[in-house]
């Protein structure tokens, strides 16, 4: 395929090595002089394992050349991956101004008809929003009817820096976005040669999904180096913490607890979180993300009851379905959803409690006592399966998968709260 890259910084230089040892024709665009330079004499300019070997091949095969304009270069390109920068501003938001720059270039470089549109692929980390809200609009300003001329895609990168050509060789995913979430066919081409799981979606996801990923690898890094300053305070081997910790991978290294839905509850979670903020607290090793973890449950917790009542006046009849903190379980111990009845019966809601699992005669111990402290009418609540069936609700609210088991006579609406759409 000939593909032109704008942008030859780590993604954008990477990415043309790679390609052209997959035997694609790139040529890359750049504004600097020094860098097109260095690159059209085989030299990378900048410091990653392996990529000057690649560069070098490149030129001498001929399957490379940089060039700091445009100019008419796109008329025979397949493909346009833009990979230029988007440094924070000052308030903390993406600059986006050489996304919209480089997206004129291109817009102005079209203006002759094509047999096949091009397909320009983003893959700098923007906004959700961005391909509807600028990069679309600059395209139809310049070229009145764009589809005829372009398909956007929304390709994120997944490079780390100094292992960055193992990882475009071998990516953990692909995801690609399009205007309506329908495959591009230029792109199947270009990532034959990859394995690995392949998502389409709409540009929104797509764009999200990096933001995504390194949030959690920064909350990874700042949740490791807490637990690793509690060891070594407490006299305890964090290498070997660590090593206990992802060799569970059923568990702490896996999709388990990372689904969006319900808050987190039961007797284990919150009770520990806790009890790990006071023995640091105790041994003064301050863990800022640790202390917010409770902090942002709770938030959460009220997040689910707004989300659950919108737009129902009080008054309204409601089943609930599930209790207790997780399906399959009679343990009502921290249970959110004791609190989301609690909010329910404050707000005037006439409120009717489904739980297969749940039987108060049964309830023992802690967990009867929690339950009936937390929700003192819950024996009156709680309802059976017939009656729930037989019953007109105004509104369901599951909080555990649970509805599907029944068969209610009439519900408006059911929410889940278990999974967010």
């Amino acid at each position: 395929m000939k593909i032109a890259i704008f942008g030859l910084g780590y993604v954008g230089l990477t990415a043309a090595g790679c390609l052209t040892k997959q035997g694609h024709d790139i040529i890359g665009i750049d504004v600097s002089e020094t860098k097109v330079k260095d690159i059209n004499a085989g030299r990378t300019p900048i410091s990653e394992p392996g990529l000057d070997v690649l560069i070098a091949e490149a030129i001498a095969a001929g399957r490379l050349a940089a060039f700091t304009e445009v100019s008419d270069r796109l008329d025979d390109r397949d493909i346009a991956i833009v990979c230029v920068g988007t440094p924070s501003a000052p308030d903390g938001s993406h600059n986006m101004a050489y996304i919209a720059e480089v997206t004129r270039q291109i817009a102005r470089a079209l203006g002759k008809p094509r047999e096949a549109p091009l397909t320009v692929v983003y893959r700098s980390t923007i906004r959700p929003g961005t391909l509807e809200e600028l990069v679309r609009p600059i395209f139809a300003s310049i070229l009145k009817t764009p589809e005829a001329f372009v398909e956007l895609v929304y390709n994120p990168e997944f490079l780390r820096e100094s292992m960055a050509i193992k990882d475009f060789f071998a990516p953990p995913k692909i995801v690609i976005g399009t205007m309506d979430g329908t495959p591009s066919a230029n792109m199947d081409r270009m990532n034959a040669d990859l394995s690995a799981p392949v998502f389409y979606t709409g540009f929104r996801e797509a764009e999200f999904t990096k933001f995504v990923d390194n949030t959690f690898h920064a909350l990874k890094v700042a949740f490791a180096n807490e637990i690793g300053r509690v060891c070594v305070d407490l006299g305890i081997s964090a290498t070997k913490v660590h090593e206990i910790f992802i060799s569970d991978t059923k568990l702490n290294i896996s999709p388990y607890y990372l689904r969006p839905g319900g808050a987190f509850g039961g007797s284990c979670l919150p009770k520990d979180v806790r009890a790990l903020q006071y023995i640091a607290t105790d041994i003064g090793v301050p863990v800022p993300v640790i202390d917010n973890v409770i902090k942002s449950n709770e938030v959460h917790k009220h997040y689910l009851f707004t989300h659950a009542i919108d737009g129902l006046k009080p008054g309204a009849k409601v089943l609930m379905v599930g209790l207790a903190f997780k399906a399959d379980s009679d343990d009502l111990r921290e249970s959110p959803n004791l609190d989301l009845a609690r909010k329910l019966l404050q707000a005037g809601y006439k409120l009717s409690i489904w739980d297969d699992t749940l039987e108060p005669s049964k309830l023992i111990g802690q967990n009867l006592g929690y339950g009936f402290t937390h929700l003192p009418a819950m024996e009156t609540l709680l309802v059976s399966r017939a009656t729930a069936e037989a019953t007109t609700f105004d509104r369901v609210i599951d909080t555990n998968g649970r509805f599907g088991a029944l068969s209610p006579a009439a519900a408006s609406e059911v929410v889940r709260l278990d999974r967010l759409p």
